[in-house]
């Protein structure tokens, strides 16, 4: 058989079109068809030729075309999942159940079981021990020093701690655990039966109603492996700074129900490790690891037993947690109403993905060969070390978050922004604000002012101020872990204390206008008020103050911007619902008449109330 001209190829594949000489034609048009990929994207239509015999024409759609075309599908879809985000917490018919297990990196200047130092930024492979590496002969030695984070993170979750304490072998082999097994504790963990509960305001699912609490199993002592570096050419570095480095494993009880909650319950424990000092760092800087069990069923399942489960391993962001779960559920749902069943395994989930992946067989306690270590002997935890380190974590967040709400009027939502941020610093940051703010204005009227008063105003500005400071300015590199350098005493090198307490003194006092003070916040966060002398310096240089409209220019605004508005005026005296859309729209009016750098909104709405009063003779 001759070769096939590239022409003819070419008219086949990509149009379904075949030469009219050979073999092939001669066997006739209808019992071909074109490949499967030119039916799923192209119509084929026949057509008349000039001699009556029919031809095949397939239109082509380009590719740039298709490509679009797939991308705003994608985008639609995208949409559609958010808006129904809040709906997918539950499915008609199916209960969800979610376990999940976290590994902390405990917050010690030593390893588990060597004296080499815990290091992340420091060079590959500079603190490694002998036992850290497997060598023969080496044995393993516990630092006392690693036990109080621990116990620390224990009780702020409520735990029972064990005053007897083992530890196990773990049996599997990867390249990243030299010694072909991990050291942890299965048989007897450190601390048992604890429990967090998570509140309405901590943003759970609304089917979880005001409270949700969640049990905690058991809380255990770990190593971690060797760090991966992926390098070109299907090749991988090990970093062997990070084997031996303490982990503590915190595995809860599958009690929830809901996607959400799941997500919640990470970051309150992310929180609630920080607080106290035990966890090293959160999830964006991989301190905090988490995986979750999956399982569902029908509901009403009188069995009382449990879906098959599978789990999904290493998801590294509060989101993550939520959307992998949404999307295991998903799937295992469509496979056992297609008529499947489920089999326990263990999947990976990718950031931005809409399906979990498989990833191995599910492994059980025959596969790990658990076995007590003969190397290592009990763990003794004495009931005077227990009681002094429950004394010295009482203040914990849900404490903190219900003083920064009733006392210093500040949202919920804001407050847990607030202490969760910048891995605890923030906090400690906007303490310090308020303080220097206070005093201020203590100075300045002689008297003590509530903290309502001018404390929301502080974390308005450093919450949202300061997020839209960071998109503004990218050209700085930004080498600590917060874009503004602040500091675990709650100081910042970015925008110091004492100058943002001085910009927000006149934001107060009404001194300066909402533009001019983002404005000088910029300028302080680029570094452009170092020779000015400061921010009340740059106002008098630039002649940045406010001037307000005096009584009587308020009122020749508000008469420019009443004319012409008859109609709207008579909203006000002949309908018994006040009008307030109204009353917003001829104040709008005004500020776009008059000279918006010398309006005070407020004013200006006090303003026309009173002369729609005095027109309408009715109270507004």
């Amino acid at each position: 058989m001759s070769r096939i001209p590239t022409r003819h190829l070419g008219r086949y594949l990509l149009h379904g079109r075949l030469p009219r000489k050979g073999c092939l034609y001669t066997v006739g048009l209808s019992s071909l068809q074109a490949p499967t990929y030119l039916q799923a994207t192209r119509p084929i239509h026949v057509t008349a030729s000039s001699d009556g015999a029919s031809s095949t024409e397939v239109p082509i759609i380009p590719l740039r075309k298709k490509l679009k075309d797939e991308a705003k599908q994608l985008k639609k879809e995208s949409r559609k999942n958010k808006t129904q985000k809040g709906s997918a917490q539950t499915v008609d018919g199916w209960e969800l159940t979610v376990g999940i297990e976290i590994h902390a990196q405990l917050n010690t200047a030593r390893k588990l079981f060597s004296p080499a130092a815990t290091s992340f930024n420091d060079e590959p492979n500079s603190h490694v021990a002998l036992f850290d590496l497997s060598i023969p002969g080496a044995q393993p030695l516990f630092q006392p020093q690693t036990l109080i984070p621990a116990l620390r993170a224990a009780l702020a979750l409520n735990c029972d701690i064990q005053p007897v304490s083992r530890f196990d072998r773990k049996h599997y082999f990867w390249w990243d655990q030299p010694s072909g097994y991990q050291i942890t504790q299965y048989y007897e963990p450190l601390a048992k039966n604890g429990s967090i509960t998570l509140l309405a305001r901590d943003g759970i699912a609304p089917e979880d109603g005001d409270s949700v609490t969640i049990g905690i199993q058991q809380i255990q002592l770990e190593q971690d492996t060797a760090k991966t570096l992926a390098q070109p050419g299907d090749a991988h570095w090990l970093d062997f700074n990070r084997v031996g480095v303490p982990l503590i494993e915190i595995i809860t009880r599958p009690e929830i129900h809901h996607p959400r909650t799941a997500a919640v319950f990470v970051r309150k424990i992310q929180m609630l490790l920080n607080a106290v000092d035990a966890c090293v760092s959160g999830m964006e800087t991989g301190g905090l690891r988490a995986d979750v069990n999956v399982s569902v069923r029908r509901t009403g399942d009188t069995t009382g037993r449990l879906g098959t489960r599978t789990e999904i391993k290493n998801l590294s962001t509060i989101k993550a947690v939520e959307d992998a779960i949404i999307a295991e559920r998903d799937r295992q749902i469509a496979e056992l109403e297609a008529g499947g069943s489920i089999v326990g395994e263990t999947r990976g989930w990718t950031l931005g993905s809409k399906q979990t992946r498989r990833l191995r067989g599910k492994e059980g306690e025959v596969d790990y060969r658990y076995m007590p270590d003969p190397d290592l002997g009990p763990l003794l935890v004495s009931d005077d070390l227990v009681r002094h380190i429950k004394e010295s974590v009482a203040y914990l967040p849900d404490r903190e978050l219900d003083e920064l709400v009733d006392r210093y009027g500040i949202t919920a939502k804001d407050a847990v922004s607030l202490m969760a941020l910048d891995n605890g610093v923030r906090i400690e940051y906007f303490y310090n604000v308020v303080e220097h703010l206070g005093n201020r204005l203590r100075e300045t009227s002689g008297q003590s002012l509530d903290l309502k008063k001018y404390a929301p105003l502080v974390a308005n500005w450093i919450l949202h101020e300061f997020g839209r400071l960071a998109v503004t300015d990218k050209s700085s590199p930004q080498e600590d872990e917060s874009a503004f350098g602040i500091t675990p005493d709650g100081q910042c090198t970015r925008v110091p204390v004492t100058s943002l307490a001085e910009l927000l003194y006149h934001v107060h006092q009404k001194k300066i206008t909402g533009k001019v003070a983002k404005e000088l916040l910029l300028a302080l966060y680029q570094g452009g008020l170092g020779e000015s002398g400061g921010v009340t310096a740059a106002i008098d240089a630039h002649d940045l103050w406010f001037h307000e409209l005096s009584e009587e220019e308020y009122g020749a605004l508000v008469q420019s911007a009443l004319e012409g508005e008859d109609r709207v005026l008579k909203e006000f005296g002949g309908k018994k619902i006040y009008p307030q859309g109204k009353l917003m729209y001829l104040v709008g009016k005004m500020l776009r008449l008059g000279p918006a750098e010398r309006i005070d909104p407020v004013n200006a709405e006090k303003a026309m109330r009173t002369r729609i009063e005095e027109l309408c003779g009715r109270s507004v």
